[in-house]
Order: structure tokens, then C-alpha cells, then sequence
């Protein structure tokens, strides 16, 4: 399934729960890694670039609204190498890591104008990524999931409208006291909490 498939069905889930809000999701780039020793400059800047300066150039353009209006919601969305990065992750588990910094001090400056600031850390959900990435493995679809099926608690991979289901939550009223957070939306495959 495409990835812009995805994108589409988890708002469509937004919407059909909460009708019209307003809310930023950042979840800018891709996620390319490799060992340390290759980590070129040009390399992790474009993955900064990509990741950290966009959400901030996006949070940046709402921000004075959502204060304003003195309601806002921003989600945003990393992995969850931002918590319990593993060797050759290089350069996204750091730049991730840097987003969830930056959802705690967002968090802190937002919560006196009820603008409310989390982060999701995503673990293997259904995505255009993973059809990518078994190709270039040469390797089945259906074999690349289920090797990625054993490395989750839960035994399979997620699906798009579990991950929005989370995002639904905390843009909701039901999530109204919820700020500064950094959730796990990964079968229970991280290490870490």
C-alpha cells in the first residue's frame, strides 16, 4: 500500500472522530541509516533538515494561532530509535531523539496557552516503506513482514488506523491532560518506555 494510502486513511480516521481541528503532525523524512563511520555532515544535516527543522519551521507557522486561540494539538511523530536507538542507526535515531527534545520543551512553553504538544514513536506499521525496503532485499513482501512479525511482542506488524487511533486520542478531549509525552505505538517491540 502506498504511502500516501496511509496518510489518507489515518485522517480520514481524525476526521470522522473529531470532524474539523486544527493540529500538526510532523512526521517529515525518511528513515535511511547506516554506521557512524559513514555519517557524513552533508548526511545528517539533510536528515536534520528534513526531520528536526521541519517540524520546527511547521510548529513555527501555528503556533502563535494555537496560542492565540488558546487550544492547539501537535503530534509529533518519530521512531522509537529516538528512545533506544541501536548501532548503524545513524543519523535517525539522532535526529528523532533531538524531535523528542523538542516535544518536552514545546510541551512546557505550550501548556500555559492549553496548547498541547506529544510525540508517537512508531514501531513496524503497514507502510509503503516496507514494500520499498523488501525489494530492495530481493525478498517477498509477505516473508520480509513476517521476519519483522518476530522481532514484536505482539507477533505482527501494525496497521495505520492503530497508529491514528493514538493520534485520535490525544487531539480529543479524552487526552485533554496529556502533554510532554513520548508513546510507544510499536506492538511492544522497544526496549524502553
Amino acid at each position: 500500500m502506498a504511502l500516501a494510502a496511509d496518510v489518507k486513511r489515518a485522517y480520514d480516521e481524525i476526521m470522522k472522530a473529531f470532524g474539523k481541528i486544527d493540529i500538526v503532525v510532523n512526521n517529515a523524512g525518511t528513515s535511511a541509516t547506516g554506521p557512524f563511520e559513514k555519517l557524513t555532515d552533508e548526511f545528517l544535516q539533510h536528515d536534520l533538515d528534513q526531520k528536526l527543522f521541519a517540524a520546527i519551521r511547521l510548529t513555527r507557522l501555528a503556533w502563535p494561532q494555537m496560542k492565540e486561540r488558546r487550544w492547539g494539538r501537535i503530534i509529533n511523530v518519530l521512531n522509537i530509535g529516538a528512545k533506544a536507538p541501536r548501532g548503524a542507526s545513524a543519523p535517525t535515531s539522532i535526529t528523532r531523539a533531538a524531535g523528542m527534545a523538542l516535544t518536552k520543551v514545546l510541551s512546557h512553553e505550550g501548556a500555559p496557552h492549553n496548547v498541547l504538544v506529544n510525540a508517537m514513536l512508531v514501531g513496524f506499521i503497514e507502510a509503503d516503506q516496507h514494500v520499498q525496503a523488501a525489494k530492495r532485499a530481493g525478498v517477498a513482501l509477505k516473508d520480509y513482514m513476517a521476519a519483522r512479525a518476530k522481532e514484536i511482542p505482539l507477533g505482527r506488524i501494525g496497521r495505520a488506523e492503530e497508529f491514528a487511533n493514538m493520534a485520535c486520542f490525544l487531539v480529543s478531549d479524552l487526552g485533554s491532560y496529556i502533554t510532554g509525552t513520548a508513546i510507544n505505538i510499536d506492538g511492544g517491540r522497544s526496549p524502553v518506555v
